[in-house]
């Protein structure tokens, strides 16, 4: 892969000339859809019947479509979806996508952490830099669209400017990047891609290894990325070359499909940590050592594991107002937290042999960061005094820290107007307003809200349903997200 010079990577955000809104309407009038699609939304269509027949490029829906289907089958494993950080299966995708962005007539380049961009120059390359993106890798037994959607719903937008000879016109830069790593499934650090971007990526990052002992700095040279401490510095962008960050992204919760509207404006983005819990006990014979004289890890994390589940459905019975926890945290706990084991792992993990050692690990989300820090405070000691009371170690590891963020009024504003947009120019004459959501999944947008302000847009997902191959998004609703990214360039730029 090659890589471009620090030189050739400044930001760019960019400002498009209004277009006529005459125009906007010969060139993209639409074909009617089924009332069906909407009849259960609350969203009122009139008219559609009477509406001409598709005139609209087919970029924003068919081909659309067909590239998220496509990075659908680019897999690491047989039968199911998985792309790590820098897998053979990202690399590919990340190729596939580079080409798309060319095709859509940007400028393309991979930097040293594997993060693809693509950007225009516009008319005024030193202006501040809009980005737009979201990630190309995915958790193991994944769905197509999240993280997908919100790279291909830009470069088609960008693609419908490009083909009415639109896009070098623009007033100042755009950029496009699909982000290397998000979900931190390889070595358990979410962030990678969009966290060096921001600045934010320690250079003790590249030493994380994952099970198989491979560093992060061992995956990217064996892609051809020469990393150092000092090219990762080359990674960042200065925070005054960019205007702003957008990501379109899917729910992944069932709030928009109760509500029947296809789109949402993300109001925040709640916090993260996560948690690696190691205890450590008396390996053994399983038959041979009495239950009274056993140093068992495996009955102390599962204690351990009952008491957060405890802790984090009944917060305001376990925390105090004192100087961890206000009461106006635990009013927020009690409606946003949420604490998660996702994995246990036993040494040496034989039915017949007392383990040695138990690791399991905690994900704890809430949109109050007083609070969060709060909960792990007291989980922490109560997890030690479990610990000492059964004559086993523990060692509580903090792997991941994001705190809450709140996204951009104004931002959110013009998504909200965008979305409002391109959902009438699929539908008519609209009733509802757009929902504001807050995000209890984290997203690129809180790395990158180190770097500049930042916006988001929901698009709704059947059941709400994520990380599964049951993931599923309506053609209409990859369509009306490709719509509200042309409506926001159109309009704010």
């Amino acid at each position: 892969m090659a890589v471009a010079s620090r030189s050739s990577q400044s930001f760019f955000v960019l400002h498009f000339s209004s277009l006529s809104i005459t125009i906007l309407l010969c060139s993209f009038l639409l074909s009617p859809l089924p009332t069906a699609a909407f009849a259960s939304s609350g969203v009122r269509v009139e008219g559609l019947e009477s509406r001409p027949r598709n005139l609209y490029p087919e970029i924003l829906r068919d081909e659309a479509v067909a590239r998220l289907r496509q990075l659908g089958e680019v897999s690491d494993a047989d039968g199911y979806l998985e792309r790590t950080f820098l897998s053979p299966a990202s690399v590919k995708a990340g190729n596939l996508i580079r080409q798309w962005m060319e095709e859509a007539g940007l400028r393309t380049w991979i930097d040293y952490m594997g993060n693809v961009h693509g950007r225009v120059e516009g008319r005024n390359e030193s202006a501040e830099a809009l980005l737009i993106g979201s990630h190309l890798d995915t958790v193991v037994d994944a769905g197509i669209f999240d993280g997908s959607l919100g790279i291909i719903s830009a470069l088609a937008a960008l693609k419908v400017l490009n083909s009415n000879g639109k896009l070098q016109a623009v007033r100042r830069p755009i950029e496009v990047i699909a982000f290397s790593d998000e979900e931190g499934v390889r070595f358990q650090s979410t962030f990678l891609g969009s966290a060096a971007v921001a600045g934010i990526l320690p250079a003790s990052a590249l030493h994380i290894s994952d099970k198989s002992g491979v560093t992060v700095e061992d995956v990217l040279k064996d892609s051809s990325l020469d990393i150092t401490e000092e090219n990762l510095l080359k990674v960042k962008y200065e925070p005054r070359s960019v205007w702003g960050y957008v990501e379109v992204h899917i729910e992944q919760g069932p709030v928009l499909e109760h509500t029947g509207f296809p789109l949402a404006v993300v109001k925040g983005i709640a916090g993260q940590t996560r948690l690696k819990v190691t205890v450590r006990g008396s390996q053994g014979h399983a038959g041979t050592v009495p239950m009274s004289m056993r140093q068992d890890p495996m009955p102390a994390a599962a204690e351990g594991i009952v008491l957060l589940e405890s802790l984090c459905k009944c917060p305001e019975e376990f925390l105090s107002y004192d100087g961890h926890c206000k009461s106006i945290s635990l009013k927020s706990l009690s409606s946003s937290l949420v604490c998660t084991v996702g994995e246990i792992t036993t040494w040496p993990s034989a039915s017949n042999v007392i383990p040695g050692q138990v690791t399991f690990t905690i994900d704890l989300r809430t949109i109050d960061d007083m609070g969060r820090e709060a909960v792990i405070y007291e989980f922490s000691n109560r997890m030690h005094q479990i610990c000492d009371q059964r004559s086993v170690s523990c060692t509580i590891e903090r792997k991941h820290d994001a705190n809450a963020v709140l996204c951009d009024t104004e931002l959110s504003m013009r998504l909200k107007s965008a979305a409002y947009s391109a959902v009438t120019r699929l539908t008519g004459e609209i009733q509802d307003e757009v929902p504001v959501l807050m995000s209890g999944a984290g997203h690129d947008a809180m790395a990158m809200s180190h770097l500049t302000k930042v916006g988001m847009l929901f698009v709704r997902c059947r059941g709400g349903v994520s990380h599964s191959p049951e993931e599923n998004v309506l053609d209409e609703d990859v369509w009306t997200s490709g719509l509200a990214v042309l409506s926001f360039i159109e309009t704010q730029l």
